[in-house]
C-alpha cells in the first residue's frame, strides 16, 4: 500500500497555457503537504484529433497500470471530462473524479448525477462584463466576440448569443478565427467599429492552419484592435488586455484541491453539490485603461488591478509623513523658545535640513536610493536641451513577478535593492543610473565615444553576473536591456525612452538577458520609431 495519499490531475491543455498553470499553483496551494500530486497533458488546444486523443490514452492506460493507484482524479476543462466519462471504465471506474473549469454545463450536470463525480464550473460572466463596458463605453451599440470552432469556442458562443436576449439594443456578432485566414483575421479585427464592446474569449487557430498561444492571440489583438478587449479569464491581462469580471483560475483550482482533500479525509463524494457558480473577480490593467482614455474611478471596488501606477503619495508616504512631523515638530519648537536666539537659530537650520530631506526625498527612490523617474525626466531633459550625446540603457530583470511569486515580495524587494547598490557602485560622471518604475531601471550615459559606451554597458550587465541572496540562498537572476542614442535613434525625450524600451522588449522576446541596441533591430521588428 502506498504511505502517502496520491491525486492525479489531467489538463485538457499543455503546461505551457497559461490558465492550466494557474490552475497548478490554486491546486498546490489547496492540496496537503503529504499528498502526492502528478499531472497529465492532453494538449489539445495545439492538437485536437482522435489520433492525438487515442494516444493520449494509449499512454495514460499504460502508466495507471505500472503506478500505484491514484485517490482522486482532478480534471481540468471540457475536453477532460469529456475523455474520463469516455474511458471511466476502464480507467478509474472507481475513483472519484472532481472536474474545473469545465464551460459545459448541460455535460456537468449530467456527469455530476454518477456519486461519484463532483466538481466546479466555469462560467464565464458575459453579462457582468457587458454591463461594465457599457459603464465604460456608454455609446457603444454591438457586442462582438472572439470565439474559434474548439470544444470552449462551441460552448461559449452559444452561452454569448444567450446573452443577447438580455440587451435587444445591443446587436451581437463574431468573429470566427476558425473560418479566417490569417489576413482575414487581421483585417476583421483593423474593422472593428469604434462603438464596439469587443469579449476576446478563445483564439487557438485560424483557417490558415495557423495555430496561436494565448499570448499570441494577445498581441494580434492589441496591435489590431481600435478597442479594448475584454477578459472573462486572467490569462493575458497585464500584456494588453483591458480584463473585466473573470474566472479565477487560481481559486478554481483550490476549490477543487479542497474538495480533494475532504474525500481524502472521508467525505462521501455523493455529500458534494456541483458547485454552479464559478469563483469570479474583477481585474483590470490600469495601463490599458489610460491608454484608452478611462476613468479610473469606473474600475469596480475590490478588483485586482495589474500594471497600476504608484500616486506621489503612495510613493513617498513612508517618507513624507515622518519628514512633515518633524517640520511640525520643529516648527512648534521654534514657536515656544522664539525668545532664546540661540535655540531659535538652531532650530531655524534643523528645519532647514528637514526642508532639505524632503526636497532630495522627492528625487529619489525611497526603495532603492537610486535618484527616481521624476529626477530622470529632469536631467534628460537638460542634457537633450545642452545637444549633449548621450545614450539611454533600459534594464528589466528577467522573470520578475517569478521571483516575486516564488520566493514573496520582500524577496522581489532584496532584488530590487541589491540590484540598485550594484548599479550605485558603478556611477560616475558619465553613468548615472535611476529606477523607472517596478523592476525597470534606467541609465544616462553622457558618452558620443562607441568604444566608451561599450565599456560602460559591459559594467552595466556586469551586475547580474554574481548572485542575489534571496530568502537567504544565493541565485542568479537575469536582466535584459535595451539602449537607444541621442541625437542618431531620435531627437526628443519621450521618443528616446520609447526606442530604449522597443529595444528592451526585444530582448525579453529574443532569448532574455541580453542587450539590444535600437538602431540594430529596427530593420527586424514591426512598429519601430523612425
Amino acid at each position: 500500500m502506498p504511505d502517502s495519499d496520491r491525486v492525479l490531475f489531467i489538463s485538457s491543455y499543455s503546461y505551457g497555457w497559461d490558465t492550466v498553470q494557474l490552475q497548478i499553483e490554486g491546486i498546490k496551494a489547496g492540496i496537503g503537504t503529504n499528498v502526492v500530486l502528478d499531472y497529465e497533458f492532453m494538449d489539445t488546444k495545439r492538437v485536437d484529433n482522435e489520433i492525438s486523443a487515442k494516444q493520449f490514452y494509449e499512454g495514460l492506460a499504460y502508466r495507471l497500470s505500472v503506478v500505484e493507484p491514484y485517490d482522486v482524479i482532478i480534471l481540468g476543462d471540457d475536453a477532460a471530462l469529456l475523455f474520463a466519462l469516455q474511458y471511466r471504465s476502464e480507467l478509474f471506474p472507481d475513483t472519484p473524479l472532481i472536474f474545473e473549469g469545465v464551460n459545459n454545463e448541460a455535460l456537468a450536470l449530467e456527469a455530476a448525477k454518477n456519486p461519484l463525480i463532483t466538481g466546479i464550473l466555469e462560467k464565464l460572466s458575459f453579462q457582468e462584463n457587458i454591463d461594465f463596458a457599457r459603464r465604460l463605453f456608454p455609446s457603444a451599440d454591438r457586442v462582438v466576440g472572439i470565439f474559434d470552432d474548439t470544444v470552449t469556442g462551441q460552448a461559449e458562443r452559444s452561452s454569448f448569443y444567450r446573452n443577447s436576449k438580455l440587451y435587444p439594443e445591443l446587436t451581437f456578432s463574431e468573429i470566427n478565427t476558425s473560418a479566417l485566414t490569417s489576413e482575414e483575421l487581421k483585417e476583421a479585427l483593423k474593422n472593428i467599429p469604434a462603438n464596439t464592446i469587443l469579449i476576446y474569449v478563445v483564439m487557438t487557430q485560424d483557417a490558415s492552419g495557423k495555430n496561436y498561444t494565448n499570448r499570441e492571440s494577445i498581441q494580434l489583438i492589441s496591435k489590431y484592435a481600435c478597442v479594448p478587449a475584454f477578459r472573462m479569464v486572467s490569462g493575458g491581462i497585464g500584456e494588453g488586455l483591458l480584463g473585466g469580471n473573470i474566472v479565477s483560475m487560481e481559486l478554481s483550482g483550490e476549490l477543487a484541491a479542497e474538495m480533494a482533500m475532504q474525500i481524502l479525509s472521508g467525505t462521501d463524494p455523493a455529500t458534494f453539490e456541483t458547485v454552479t457558480e464559478s469563483p469570479n473577480i474583477y481585474y483590470i490593467d490600469e495601463a490599458v485603461m489610460k491608454r484608452f482614455h478611462l476613468p479610473l474611478s469606473l474600475i469596480p471596488e475590490g478588483a485586482v488591478v495589474v500594471n497600476h501606477t504608484p500616486t506621489f503619495w503612495e510613493q513617498y508616504s513612508t517618507i513624507l509623513v515622518p519628514v512633515l512631523f518633524i517640520i511640525l515638530f520643529l516648527t512648534m519648537i521654534s514657536v515656544l523658545m522664539f525668545a532664546d536666539n540661540r535655540k531659535r537659530r538652531k532650530l531655524v537650520i534643523e528645519l532647514s535640513q528637514a526642508q532639505k530631506q524632503l526636497k532630495e526625498s522627492n528625487d529619489h527612490d525611497f526603495l532603492t536610493g537610486l535618484q527616481n523617474r521624476r529626477k530622470f525626466t529632469v536631467d534628460l531633459e537638460q542634457c537633450l536641451a545642452a545637444a549633449i550625446p548621450c545614450s539611454l540603457a533600459m534594464l528589466d530583470i528577467d522573470n520578475f513577478k517569478k521571483i516575486n511569486d516564488t520566493f514573496g515580495h520582500s524577496a522581489g524587494d532584496a532584488a530590487l535593492r541589491e540590484l540598485g547598490r550594484r548599479l550605485h557602485a558603478i556611477t560616475d560622471d558619465i553613468l548615472i543610473p535611476y529606477r523607472f518604475a517596478g523592476d525597470e531601471f534606467i541609465l544616462i550615459l553622457k558618452t558620443s565615444d562607441t568604444a566608451v559606451l561599450q565599456h560602460y554597458l559591459s559594467r552595466c550587465t556586469a551586475v547580474f553576473g554574481e548572485p542575489i541572496l534571496l530568502t537567504g540562498q544565493p541565485r542568479l537572476i537575469g536582466g535584459s536591456f535595451g539602449v537607444a542614442s541621442y541625437p542618431q535613434d531620435a531627437k526628443k525625450a519621450s521618443q528616446l525612452v520609447i526606442c530604449a524600451d522597443h529595444a528592451m522588449y526585444y530582448s525579453k522576446t529574443h532569448g532574455k538577458n541580453m542587450l539590444s541596441f535600437y538602431h540594430e533591430i529596427t530593420d527586424k521588428t514591426e512598429g519601430m520609431l523612425p
